[in-house]
């Protein structure tokens, strides 16, 4: 175990080790027992957490605040659209002045191209850790959280399960791509043979690939690409499918919105999901285009974990929480 992850940031997936991971599974897990019996586990009192928001959000937001409240702190809502964040305060200045404020900074802007480079420069002059709330190129939280669902389902050893992460269509918008691309950079690092699935344009990141290859080969697990839902959903012990945007492809919406019209097909329905194993899981971060991306039957039929996975999100967050901001 590793001990000391105080003051940390996490903003991409590999910022922690696979021994500090490990370590924020162990917590989560411990504190979800805590919350379980009504144990006390306010390792953050006194503790204040700023949550800064350019995008909306539904779990992310109550998972941080609820998580804090039970470790004995305080989070407090921050909208860049209603604070002078829109109207001139930089990266640096909410860094150096948030920084003295909060014991941590939570952050979520998923703007492609912008918010990455956002919360690297609020971290470069903050004294306290920055946590990444989802940017445009990682979602590290909700990957912790998938994690600790993926070990309550199948357990500890995950060796040589098979992992489909898979692009499905969704009409709502062009969502970001940063679920996918923590996927394929954590999972392979637990054993997991992952398979990503995608129409051609539908590509990830250069750099994430090129990164999440070298991860399969440093554990010596597999990763493949393929352009059909079908193939890949075969005898797969567990399926993550949902949609992301044609960003790589091109950033314009217009164009991004033509290209997913064409794959209307790429829906995760009881077909495809019983080409998978008998005991496979179904995973979706949410909110999902219901019968659009996901029939009804598989998000809410049996073999969906969806629910367990959202409340993971709280336990996983409260872990890196208590290790970082104490």
């Amino acid at each position: 175990m590793q001990t000391d992850l105080r003051n940390r940031d996490l903003i991409g997936d590999l910022d922690f080790s696979k021994e500090e991971v490990e370590t924020v599974m162990d917590v989560a897990f411990d504190l979800k027992r805590k919350r379980a019996l009504g144990e006390s586990h306010a390792y953050l009192r006194d503790k204040v957490l700023a949550m800064l928001f350019f995008f909306s959000s539904t779990r992310t937001r109550g998972s941080f605040e609820a998580g804090m409240a039970q470790l004995g702190g305080h989070a407090a809502f921050i909208e860049s659209k209603t604070t002078q964040i829109a109207h001139g305060d930089t990266p640096k200045e909410i860094g150096e002045i948030f920084g003295r404020y909060f014991d941590g900074i939570a952050i979520r802007h998923v703007d492609w191209g912008v918010g990455n480079g956002y919360l690297n420069a609020v971290a470069k002059a903050s004294r306290v850790p920055i946590l990444n709330m989802q940017c445009d190129i990682y979602h590290p939280f909700q990957c912790l959280a998938d994690l600790m669902t993926i070990i309550e389902k199948k357990g500890r050893d995950l060796r040589r399960k098979k992992m489909v992460v898979s692009w499905a269509y969704a009409a709502s918008y062009q969502k970001p791509m940063s679920v996918p691309q923590s996927l394929v950079l954590q999972m392979p690092r637990f054993g997991m043979d992952v398979v990503l699935a995608h129409p051609p344009e539908f590509k990830l990141m250069p750099d994430i690939m090129e990164q999440a290859q070298e991860q399969a080969r440093k554990f010596g697990t597999g990763f493949e690409v393929v352009d059909d839902m079908e193939a890949a959903f075969k005898d797969a012990d567990i399926v993550y499918a949902k949609s992301w945007g044609a960003m790589v492809h091109t950033p314009d919406p217009e164009e991004g919105a033509k290209i997913i019209k064409k794959y209307e097909h790429w829906i995760t329905d009881e077909r495809k999901l019983a080409l998978a194993k008998p005991d496979a899981i179904y995973m979706h971060p949410l909110p999902a285009d219901r019968n659009i991306e996901v029939t009804d039957g598989v998000m809410d039929g049996p073999h969906s974990v969806v629910y367990d996975e959202a409340e993971n999100r709280m336990h996983a967050q409260k872990g890196v929480m208590a290790l970082t901001m104490r």
